[in-house]
C-alpha cells in the first residue's frame, strides 16, 4: 500500500536520511514523497512529523477498475 506523505521543513532532512537508507519511494516537490505503508509507520517511530495526504487502498483506483467503467 502507499502513502502520500507532507513532511515539515523541520524533520525534511531526518525523514531524507531515514527513507534513503530504508524505504523506496518517490521524492516530489514541496517535501511531498510516496511511501510504503511500513515507511509511514517507521517515520513515526523516529519521531518524524508529516502529514498524510492521501492512502492507497486495496481494491481501490484505476488498477482494478473494468474496461469502460467510470471511477
Amino acid at each position: 500500500m502507499s502513502v502520500v506523505i507532507r513532511i515539515s521543513d523541520e524533520d525534511r532532512a531526518r525523514a531524507w536520511g531515514f527513507l534513503v537508507r530504508h524505504s523506496p519511494g518517490t521524492a516530489l516537490p514541496n517535501n511531498t514523497f510516496i511511501v510504503s505503508d511500513e515507511a509511514a509507520r517507521g517515520l513515526r517511530r523516529a519521531g518524524v512529523n508529516f502529514a498524510e495526504i492521501s492512502r492507497d487502498e486495496p481494491g481501490v483506483g484505476v488498477a482494478r477498475a473494468a474496461a469502460g467503467e467510470r471511477i
